[in-house]
């Protein structure tokens, strides 16, 4: 599965997990590749990752320019791998939820339960 198909997989996921999703355009998409709307109205900014090695503090610094430009008040990182510890740093003091490949594989089963 390639990049793009992961997020598109990623938005299926969403969507039946309850939330209205919007994908954003595969380039210049400011920093988010979702953006996801709670029945409470709450806007998460989402990046999808699809990497072999590990994410870095990139990712979490486009998501967090995603939610401003988005006006999201949450923000998600996700990767079919896992993260630097300076990724892991950057997300936690700014808030940013990340889901590795072992929370993605809990949500995932979630959906098959």
């Amino acid at each position: 599965m390639d990049g793009y198909k992961f997020e598109e997989f990623m938005k299926c996921v969403y969507e039946y997990l309850g939330y209205s999703v919007y994908h954003t355009p595969f380039s210049g998409d400011q920093g988010a590749d979702l953006i996801l709307t709670s029945k409470g109205k709450t806007k998460i900014a989402v990046q999808v990752k699809r990497y072999s090695g590990k994410v870095s503090n990139s990712a979490v610094q486009e998501v967090v320019a995603a939610k401003g430009f988005y006006k999201c008040t949450e923000g998600i990182v996700v990767t079919n791998s896992y993260f630097t510890d300076s990724a892991k740093q950057l997300a936690e003091a700014n808030f940013i939820d990340l889901v590795d490949r072992n929370e993605l594989e809990k949500l995932i089963n979630t959906i098959h339960n």
